[in-house]
């Protein structure tokens, strides 16, 4: 013989009234979402003091290894991180995995990313990675170099603005001069065009980040993703410039010109620079 138990009106199975019941599931809902929450911040925690990363996908916790080795000096700025190759074998997961936690790391302005040719200006044969900046990489020179901001300021380009096919709008306008210190001659005049934000207000104020125009630009959310860099010989260095890097008119010089942008074609900024042609070089990678 089957018995079959039936609830009383407003009763479920479990003796309690559905006004109860109701009660007791938001009450486990907001449980389980603090509980959620604490879990994901002792597992950040954990994470960023070198613990076990309990519970994440794979993918971030590739990206916080890295970072952690990156935050540590472990892999110094300007280093160039394993290839996807290595990291699949070294983390066990899928190429796709690996693109992932490099893809967060792009977007927290940790690294950046290639893909097909990459260009690297070179200082003495060295490679310096220009989406890290060149500062770190000529203080590794034997030579002593000084870098002077020339001035920052918020003015209109028309130049820049033809260059990039844009309509003729402000810039954050960034002149630097880098000079030997033994004779104060320049070996490299760097004009910065980055479009605009109101989040520049401060710089102009009070100066870039830690003296560091890559700085800056990551503490307004900017992440390089990719970019386009034209090499030409300069002929003859101008009256105008040759006063600024206290050298000889006419003489030739390296040109640069890079534009980098952000993951959705934005761009970030338009450099134009003038170098000495017996240290710097171009190098491509491909």
């Amino acid at each position: 013989m089957r018995v079959q138990m039936k609830p009383a009106a407003g009763v479920d199975m479990c003796g309690l009234t559905s006004s109860s019941n109701s009660c007791l599931l938001n009450k486990y809902e907001q449980v389980h979402t603090s509980v959620d929450r604490n879990l994901k911040h002792m597992q950040k925690q954990a994470a960023l003091r070198g613990g076990p990363d309990i519970g994440l996908p794979k993918s971030e916790r590739i990206a916080q290894t890295l970072e952690r080795e990156i935050r540590s000096g472990a892999i110094a700025r300007g280093d160039q991180l394993a290839s996807e190759n290595q990291l699949v074998r070294r983390f066990s997961v899928s190429r796709n995995t690996v693109r992932k936690g490099l893809e967060q790391l792009v977007r927290q302005g940790l690294i950046t990313t290639r893909t097909g040719i990459g260009s690297f200006v070179t200082y003495d044969g060295a490679s310096i990675d220009n989406a890290l900046g060149w500062t770190q990489a000529l203080s590794k020179t034997t030579d002593q170099i000084e870098t002077r901001l020339l001035g920052i300021e918020r003015q209109k380009c028309s130049k820049t603005s033809e260059f990039l096919g844009l309509e003729p709008i402000e810039f954050l306008c960034v002149n630097r001069l880098r000079v030997l210190c033994k004779n104060g001659t320049g070996i490299s005049l760097e004009r910065s065009r980055t479009p605009w934000r109101d989040v520049f207000s401060d710089v102009v104020e009070n100066g870039l980040i830690n003296d560091s125009l890559g700085e800056t630009l990551a503490g307004a959310g900017l992440a390089i993703h990719d970019g386009e860099e034209w090499a030409q010989v300069l002929p003859s260095l101008s009256t105008a410039d040759a006063k600024i890097m206290v050298r000889t008119p006419g003489e030739p010089m390296l040109h640069l010109r890079r534009v980098s942008r952000t993951v959705d074609g934005d761009v970030i900024e338009f450099v134009e620079s003038i170098l000495d042609p017996s240290r710097f070089g171009l190098h491509l990678e491909f």
